[in-house]
């Protein structure tokens, strides 16, 4: 049996010292990674959305009148002339923090009637149309934490005034129509001024809802909560279909 001469060196296991480099440099690139900083159009992002979400919570508390650039740059932590170099007014601002989840909302809502109105086959109902218009938004606020909930309180302050308004027309208006149409589909016999006015008062409780305004919760003495969107989704369709119903109703029983 052949023998290793004394003191030879131990032969070393074949790319074991390649291996080690390899590892070595994979825990060179792990820190390089952990540490690397930001790209610059990263953190311009990133100041965006914290301006973004810090204007649409004093909006959501204030107004539009009620809040100025320079209060929005203390709340963030910067000068007032960052602001200016994103937007050159208070209005783009404004506009900026409507658009960010208008967007969202807006799309789907659209194919949720969409949906229902295919699924329906010719026969949708009062309840199903304003299910799908009322519930898919009521999830996002349901599901999307306190950016949501502030996005609902600032449009519910925004419906309320000229600039809202403005945007209101501009963003929901095809997502309104599209619910209207379904909604003559389903009372094929109603006057359409009523069906309007009904869209106006389902509008009006949706804001009021989102206003969070805590006033249901003291008449109430904490039975019922502002921000219980989970109560409200399992009633306010509901009870919606049934005044457009009566209203709807009615007013044929009048004009025979």
């Amino acid at each position: 049996m052949e023998r290793c001469r004394p003191g030879a060196a131990a032969q070393p296991i074949e790319g074991s010292g390649r291996e080690k480099n390899l590892v070595s440099k994979a825990k060179t690139a792990t820190r390089q990674t952990a540490t690397k900083r930001p790209t610059k159009a990263e953190q311009r992002a990133e100041t965006m959305e914290q301006i973004l979400d810090t204007a649409e919570r004093l909006f959501s508390k204030h107004g539009f009148y009620g809040v100025t650039l320079k209060d929005v740059a203390k709340q963030v932590g910067v000068h007032h002339t960052l602001l200016n170099y994103y937007f050159d007014d208070k209005k783009t601002l404004f506009d900026a923090v409507f658009a960010r989840r208008a967007v969202v909302t807006i799309e789907k809502r659209m194919k949720a009637l969409d949906d229902y109105d295919r699924a329906a086959g010719g026969k949708p109902t009062v309840e199903g149309a304003l299910h799908a218009f009322l519930d898919t938004d009521l999830d996002l606020y349901i599901q999307g934490g306190e950016g949501w909930k502030n996005y609902g309180a600032f449009s519910a302050q925004a419906s309320n005034s000229p600039e809202g308004a403005e945007f209101m027309d501009k963003y929901f208006d095809p997502v309104v129509l599209r619910l209207i149409e379904i909604l003559k589909k389903a009372l094929p016999d109603a006057d359409e001024a009523d069906i309007f006015w009904g869209y106006h008062f389902v509008t009006g409780a949706l804001m009021l809802t989102l206003a969070r305004t805590g006033r249901i919760d003291k008449l109430s003495q904490g039975l019922c909560h502002s921000d219980d969107y989970a109560a409200v989704k399992a009633r306010m369709a509901r009870f919606m279909a049934a005044g457009f119903r009566d209203i709807c109703e009615q007013r044929k029983r009048d004009r025979e």
